[in-house]
């Protein structure tokens, strides 16, 4: 036998090495939780993957199956076609969307805290929002805060009126972003 030159690349004459059995399972049960992720989308979200129409088959079925041993079953098989497939933009694609979901929800919370002080503290809250949006109709968001501030304390609780103040709210923070 030769010595390898130094042209030849380093491994050459040697087997490839292949994962270790671990890093095996890691890589699919991470792809079967991939597969569990995409079972939980909305039909919508589903389609615009582009998955192939065997692995859609299998996740539309995973639907449709209510015995807890079957579905486990059929996320193992999924997990199988997803073996076939490359994850990263199907990760690509849900990271995109997760994105999407924290910005909506950061969104409404920061509307929901808006609409709660305009109802609890009334005028200065209002004013503080009127800094911020100067173009609004200061009596209008007055009557609505006022309606709100007074269905609560009737009532007890937020009904009509404060739903009304939240969409409000909602399409102006809409116009500012």
């Amino acid at each position: 036998m030769t010595p390898p030159s130094n042209d030849d690349p380093p491994d050459a004459g040697q087997p490839e090495e292949r994962p270790s059995k671990s890093a095996r399972k890691r890589a699919a049960h991470a792809v079967q939780d991939l597969g569990e992720e995409l079972i939980r989308l909305r039909a919508a979200e589903l389609d615009a993957l582009q998955l192939p129409e065997s692995l859609l088959d299998a996740i539309r079925e995973a639907r449709r199956i209510s015995s807890r041993g079957g579905l486990a079953r059929q996320r193992q098989f999924i997990g199988k076609l997803m073996r076939d497939v490359d994850p990263a933009p199907i990760r690509a694609a849900l990271d995109a969307r997760h994105a999407i979901d924290a910005q909506e929800t950061e969104r409404f919370k920061r509307i929901e805290n808006w609409r709660e002080r305009l109802i609890t503290q009334g005028a200065p809250a209002l004013l503080e929002l009127q800094h911020w949006r100067p173009d609004i109709d200061a009596a209008e968001w007055a009557q609505r805060v006022h309606a709100a501030h007074a269905e609560r304390e009737r009532s007890g609780v937020s009904g009509v009126a404060a739903k009304e103040l939240f969409r409000a709210l909602r399409a102006l923070f809409a116009t500012m972003s």
